[in-house]
């Protein structure tokens, strides 16, 4: 995969100890540190179900969401399922609209 000037960097910080238990984990998964983020980023991304459901959970544990907006969020990701079943997109169509949008409008 080839990046450009366009491409962001995502960075984060935590401690030396995480950092080594998480190279010593993904050592013995054979899976390497930008493999790892990018799985983890596209599983997000394309609202894997096992993802969602830990952030719901991380977030009703964490308490960095109300359940109000919670429920809320629920009901805008049951909408749009619906509305790519109703109207049989999938990811690549959904992707293509994104491309026809951005030339549209380069300005969003």
């Amino acid at each position: 995969m080839e990046y450009g000037k366009n491409d962001k960097r995502i960075s984060f910080m935590d401690t030396d100890k995480r950092a080594a238990e998480l190279i010593i984990r993904l050592k013995h998964d054979g899976v390497t540190k930008t493999k790892f983020f990018r799985a983890i980023l596209t599983a997000y991304l394309e609202r894997d179900i096992d993802i969602v459901n830990f952030m719901e959970k991380f977030k009703r544990e964490s308490g960095s969401q109300s359940q109000i907006k919670a429920g809320v969020v629920k009901k805008q990701e049951e909408r749009g399922v619906t509305t790519k079943k109703k109207f049989g997109l999938n990811e690549g169509e959904i992707e293509d609209i994104f491309d026809i949008l951005e030339k549209e409008h380069p300005d969003l």
